[in-house]
């Protein structure tokens, strides 16, 4: 396992561009996020470069190798409940093949969708899992793997997760594992690692962000967003504790990155304080990354 971020984690106002923020945070790993119309972030500037053709990727994996970044994977959005479906799952086949071009393991998928709340369970799953694998056939030589993010109502239900998994039956499916985001949808504490445990095995990709709630709404059963941008917090700071999940993580057989996606930064006054925050979550990740190693070799 290795220590990755976001790359609007260093799209900041703090940092003269991304890479300068990298440099500064000592890591070297970035998820890149892929715009409806594929643009990217060109990371020595805060610009935006497109690309439109295989071409385009192969000269953006040089400039990223040039400039020292590895790409873990892009961030990437697509609503299976709305549009033309061959249309969908052609782009999430695009992103794959740019993905490959870029020597990326992953390709992160919102599993939120418009609809969710309007369709049944058997629905979102025939919709979702049909799109996921069109696109995973239309890129059937690539080693990309696709990872669904526990991402609000309807990602953060493991039967969900799990039943699309079970409907496409591909190795190259799996969780873009939110690490915070069960904490957020509700779940009590404790019942978060017993869910993270179930999801790990099926990990490909990871985000992690952490809250910090009253004593009293931990460990029971919140409204889903329960006072989110009130007790957002760093990753050291949070209720979960990441050293267990990252424990976690390791005794599934995981590899990939650990990918810091801390949303508390808008707590902190712009400047040195945000920084240092960024500062304490890498050394905070690099040190669960390290002590969890330690324990495998035992």
């Amino acid at each position: 396992m290795y220590c990755s971020v976001r790359d609007c984690m260093v799209a900041i106002d703090e940092f003269a561009s991304p890479v300068e923020g990298m440099r500064h945070l000592g890591v070297d790993a970035v998820e890149i996020a892929l715009s409806d119309d594929l643009d990217v972030l060109a990371m020595d500037s805060k610009e935006a470069l497109k690309l439109a053709s295989d071409a385009d990727a192969r000269a953006y994996r040089k400039h990223l190798d040039a400039l020292g970044i590895r790409p873990t994977s892009f961030l990437t959005a697509c609503d299976f409940s709305v549009g033309d479906m061959a249309s969908n799952a052609a782009w999430i086949a695009r992103s794959i093949e740019l993905a490959d071009i870029l020597g990326m393991p992953a390709v992160r998928i919102d599993s939120a969708m418009h609809r969710e709340r309007e369709l049944d369970f058997e629905t979102r799953v025939e919709i979702f899992a049909r799109g996921l694998g069109e696109a995973l056939e239309r890129t059937k030589g690539s080693k990309v793997a696709l990872g669904i993010e526990n991402h609000g109502y309807q990602g953060n239900n493991l039967a969900f997760q799990l039943n699309v998994y079970k409907t496409v039956g591909s190795d190259r499916l799996g969780s873009t594992m939110d690490t915070g985001n069960f904490y957020w949808r509700g779940y009590p504490l404790s019942e978060v690692y017993g869910i993270l445990r179930i999801l790990a095995p099926y990990a490909k990709h990871t985000h992690l962000k952490n809250i910090k709630y009253p004593e009293d709404q931990r460990e029971i059963m919140r409204e889903g967003g329960w006072k989110y941008d009130e007790y957002v917090a760093p990753i050291a700071e949070g209720d979960i504790d990441h050293c267990k999940v990252v424990q976690i993580l390791a005794e599934a057989g995981y590899q990939g990155d650990i990918c810091l996606e801390d949303e508390s930064l808008g707590h902190f006054a712009p400047g040195e304080a945000r920084v240092k925050v960024l500062e304490q979550d890498i050394a905070y990740i690099k040190s669960a990354i390290v002590a969890a190693n330690k324990i495998q070799r035992k």
